[in-house]
């Protein structure tokens, strides 16, 4: 049954100039936009994590560190999750819920994650005794887009809460409502399918070109003003040339997205000819043990086809 206790349902939406932020997840994507969301807002963003090593530079740019999910809880509003899936949140719910007692606590999945699995959290929060709702946010511009401030932010939940939701991340990126909670995840899951068919037709192209005895730098140059021109082509196009490999996003979440987009498709009965063949592509070069590397190593992997 859904909350029905009048404390449970007593607590006002708080406003977008009022409302405190608290971040959990200060990874190479949350720590950046925790650093953008304290220097936006000053005194009114908290942060905490398992190592308080890694909230350094959110602290640096103002943001308040907290011993705990549920101390965090207790001073926000609203909590931001960039931790990398649900299981880790899952696993620090009770804190969080048992801190928000008293107050409407707005939760923003901004992981990318399960859209069925994000829709059943909403679901459980909406019916348990707790003024806490769920929103889903995933991000898209990788490490380079958070540093900068201008990720793609695909928002799912109910419209005050988006509206809500949109104003406080304006200073991570541009933050559009797509649908009802779960809608951000599914966005997230079709950016992905784009983003896996781009860059393995990259790293292709830089195969045959290589082989061909063209210069690929010079080569992806020419592609920048063309059809072939891509948002990858521009932040991997040099890495794949040049096969710098570092990680920035690691391939493994690539191929976890792609589980993501395979349930979709399931679920909407979509019989689809790209995504069965990348998902089994980058399932495979996670087992080859090339999961931690960027996604750009997806030229070796092609490579090591060949051998």
């Amino acid at each position: 049954m859904p909350k029905s206790t009048p404390a449970a349902s007593s607590f006002p939406r708080p406003s977008a100039n009022l409302a405190r932020i608290g971040v959990v997840g200060l990874g190479h994507m949350g720590s950046p936009m925790a650093g953008h969301l304290a220097s936006a807002f000053p005194g009114r963003v908290a942060v905490t994590a398992r190592r308080r090593r890694s909230a350094e530079a959110a602290v640096e740019a103002g943001a308040e560190w907290i011993d705990s999910p549920r101390e965090l809880a207790a001073r926000s509003d609203v909590i931001v999750s960039v931790l990398p899936d649900l299981p880790e949140l899952r696993s620090m719910l009770d804190e969080l819920l048992a801190g928000a007692e008293g107050h409407r606590l707005v939760l923003v999945i901004a992981s990318t994650s399960s859209p069925t699995e994000v829709r059943e959290l909403a679901r459980e929060l909406d019916e348990g005794p707790h003024d806490a709702v769920v929103l889903d946010a995933p991000v898209s511009g990788g490490e380079d887009g958070a540093r900068a401030g201008n990720l793609s932010i695909m928002l799912g939940g109910d419209p005050d809460d988006a509206r809500l939701v949109a104003e406080l991340l304006e200073p991570c990126g541009r933050a559009v409502r797509l649908g009802p909670v779960g809608a951000g995840q599914v966005a997230k899951a079709c950016n992905q399918l784009i983003v896996s068919a781009t860059v393995t037709a990259v790293s292709e192209a830089a195969i045959l070109a290589d082989r061909s005895g063209l210069d690929v730098s010079a080569l992806f140059e020419v592609f920048a003003g063309g059809y072939a021109g891509s948002r990858i082509l521009a932040t991997r196009g040099e890495r794949i040339a040049t096969e710098d490999y570092s990680p920035s996003g690691a391939a493994k979440y690539l191929a976890k997205d792609l589980r993501f987009a395979t349930d979709v498709a399931t679920d909407t009965g979509s019989s689809l000819v790209l995504l069965p063949h990348l998902r089994q592509t980058f399932a495979d070069l996670e087992d080859r043990g090339l999961g931690d590397l960027d996604l750009c190593v997806i030229r070796r992997y092609l490579e090591l086809g060949d051998s």
